[in-house]
C-alpha cells in the first residue's frame, strides 16, 4: 500500500502521461496535413507508447490499493513551424517527463517507498532513451535540412521505426 501523497503524485503522473499521448496525436495530425506520412506513423506510435505509460501507472496504483483519479487533460499545441521545431519541442516536452518522473523517484526515496521507487526505475530508464533518439533525429534534421530528399530520408527513417515501435504495452486492465 501507497500513502494518500504518493497516490496523488502518481495520478498527476496518468495525467501528464495523457497530455503526453495529446501531444503527440496533434504532431502526427499536423505531420499528416504536410505530408509526411513518416513521422505522422512515429508520432502516432508515441501517442499509443505514452498511452501505454499512464495505463502502466494505472495498473499500478490499483495493484497497490490506491484510487485512480483522472483530470482533464490540457489541449496541445496543434501548429508548429516546421519539423525542426516539432522535434525540437518534443525534446523539451520529454526533458520536462524526466524532470517529474525524478521527482516523482525523490519523493519516493523521501518517504522510504521502495516498491513504488523500483516501480518509478523502468520509466527512468525509458527516459534516457527517449531524449537520446529525439536528440538524434534533431541532429539529424540539423545535418540534412527540411526540404526535399534529405527530409524525404528522415520521414522515410521515422516510418520504419514506427513500425518496430510496440503499437500497444501488454497492460492488463479490468
Amino acid at each position: 500500500m501507497i500513502s494518500n501523497a504518493m497516490a496523488q503524485r502518481l495520478n498527476q503522473q496518468i495525467n501528464k502521461e495523457f497530455y503526453s499521448a495529446y501531444f503527440y496525436m496533434s504532431m502526427s495530425a499536423h505531420s499528416e496535413s504536410e505530408n509526411l506520412a513518416g513521422m505522422a506513423a512515429w508520432f502516432m506510435a508515441k501517442y499509443n507508447e505514452e498511452t501505454a505509460h499512464a495505463m502502466k501507472i494505472y495498473r499500478y496504483l490499483h495493484d497497490q490499493g490506491a484510487r485512480v483519479e483522472l483530470e482533464a487533460v490540457d489541449k496541445p499545441p496543434t501548429r508548429y513551424a516546421g519539423v525542426l521545431d516539432m522535434f525540437e519541442k518534443t525534446l523539451a516536452h520529454e526533458q520536462e517527463v524526466t524532470a517529474s518522473f525524478n521527482d516523482l523517484v525523490e519523493a519516493t526515496l523521501a518517504e522510504k517507498d521502495h516498491a513504488t521507487s523500483i516501480f518509478l526505475h523502468w520509466f527512468v530508464t525509458e527516459q534516457i532513451e527517449e531524449e537520446a533518439t529525439v536528440s538524434n533525429i534533431i541532429g539529424r534534421v540539423k545535418l540534412v535540412g527540411e526540404r526535399g530528399e534529405g527530409l524525404f530520408m528522415i520521414d522515410n527513417e521515422l516510418a520504419g521505426l514506427a513500425k518496430q515501435m510496440p503499437q500497444t504495452m501488454d497492460i492488463q486492465v479490468p
